[in-house]
């Protein structure tokens, strides 16, 4: 596949290759070499210092090697053809020639080993909401809503609709399995879906949407945002996840045709290892201080940890099974948020369903007839139903104790993220903001 993938380049015309990899927030890094340099690229990798890069080296032992992954090749469909530009991801390693353990990619990699020698495949699709803003003059940091449309609103001159069809456009060249676009519930909100996949390639294809909308926006003048909660008072924004294990046949092992919800008991193990861990699984899918500004009630995201099939305020959802289509049958996660690290996120999300999976763990009764936002503490703790952290600090704690989450990162993945989140987190209490002045000023 590397030579083919050499001569497809030049046959692009391609000049430069972009090396791209994650820290171990989700930031894209990028490395460029010229075309000429992508066979010496690929047999021998290109070395790098991640002395700088967040969660990677020690000064003392910063160079790394990058090995790219050639089955992850596209375009990038905003270079200019003087200067055309293909991506690669990469895998990381170290100067032994082993995997560097702190690769957010590299983590997915070994969680999904323990899905892959039981013969099963996890399976993915994930759905980012995004916001299109305008700035409110040249250098405000308040920016204001692209358009003015509700949910599935159209209009056939409606200038957001027609940059989301181009950046689905770009999207689809760039190998993702586009579904659906459609305006979503808040001014200016969007969503773009495609089709689900095993989860390594869900999450280079997460990446790739992040860095595609951003750079396309851009060129539009707009800022497009994964900001969970950009604007106060409207719904911010989430990436739901569809979760499945099928086998290597292609049969879905979450469907059960004798079961009233049709899942399978493998299903309700996950449902509630999912359950088990989501206040520790909440500093992983929900990592930044803003995140817990989306989980509140009242904005359609989940708070409570709980799972229903017709309740969308529950923390799990089981969407609707029709007759013939077995490999439907899924299991949503809804509090995971577009500002992850989907290598993480996806790895962690998986380690807490297989832990309830091999545990055989009990799964509570769905909540599918209770509004359980208008039902009181008491209430919800006689029936056992928990509340999502409030907080990226008290999400730290939860994840700080659980051994399954923390084995899944490894060591050093899991500290260099705890490092930055921490860091994150005092940053934030230490900031005196705007609503803290306007209503203390003078009444304090």
């Amino acid at each position: 596949m590397s030579k083919e993938i050499i001569k497809r380049a030049q046959e692009d015309e391609v000049k430069f290759i972009c090396l791209q990899f994650t820290d171990v927030t989700g930031v894209v890094k990028s490395l460029d070499i010229p075309v000429n340099r992508l066979e010496v690229a690929i047999e021998e990798g290109i070395w790098f210092d991640g002395s700088s890069v967040e969660g990677f080296a020690r000064i003392q032992e910063s160079d790394m090697r990058l090995m790219p992954d050639v089955s992850t090749y596209c375009i990038l469909p905003w270079s200019q053809p003087e200067r055309k530009r293909a991506r690669i991801f990469c895998d990381i390693y170290l100067p032994n020639g082993t995997p560097f353990p702190g690769d957010p990619r590299g983590v997915l990699k070994r969680t999904l080993e323990r899905v892959s020698e039981r013969g099963w495949q996890f399976n993915i699709g994930p759905e980012p909401e995004f916001f299109l803003l305008r700035r409110n003059g040249p250098d405000a940091i308040h920016p204001v809503p692209h358009d003015v449309g509700g949910y599935f609103d159209f209009s056939a001159s409606d200038e957001a609709q027609q940059v989301r069809a181009s950046l689905m456009a770009a999207l689809a060249s760039m190998g993702l399995e586009i579904e659906m676009g459609h305006h979503e519930v808040a001014l200016g909100q969007h969503e773009i879906d495609f089709r689900f996949s095993d989860a390594l390639k869900a999450a280079d294809n997460v990446v790739t949407l992040k860095y595609t909308i951003r750079a396309l926006a851009a060129q539009e003048g707009l800022i497009a945002t994964f900001m969970p909660k950009p604007i106060f008072g409207m719904n911010g924004s989430g990436m739901h996840t569809h979760q499945s294990i099928f086998d290597l046949e292609g049969k879905n092992l979450f469907f059960n045709a004798e079961d009233d919800h049709y899942l399978s008991s493998m299903a309700y193990g996950f449902i509630a290892g999912q359950i088990e861990h989501a206040r520790a699984l909440a500093a992983i899918v929900a990592p930044t201080v803003n995140s817990y500004k989306r989980i509140v009630p009242g904005y359609e995201a989940p708070v409570y940890v709980c799972w229903a099939q017709i309740n969308r305020s529950a923390m799990i959802r089981i969407p609707s099974y029709s007759e013939g289509r077995e490999s439907s049958i899924r299991v949503e996660l809804r509090f995971p948020d577009p500002s992850c690290n989907p290598y993480l996120a996806f790895a962690a999300m998986l380690a807490a369903g297989l832990d309830g999976i091999d545990r055989d763990l009990p799964c509570p009764p769905p909540v599918n007839n209770l509004n359980i936002y208008e039902m009181e503490d008491r209430e919800l703790q006689k029936i056992g139903i928990s509340q999502l952290p409030g907080s990226l600090a008290e999400a730290l704690q939860e994840l700080e104790g659980n051994s399954v989450i923390k084995d899944t990162l490894g060591e050093e993945a899991y500290t260099a993220f705890t490092r930055a989140k921490q860091a994150e987190w005092d940053e934030y209490r230490t900031r005196v903001m705007d609503w803290e002045v306007e209503y203390y000023l003078e009444t304090a």
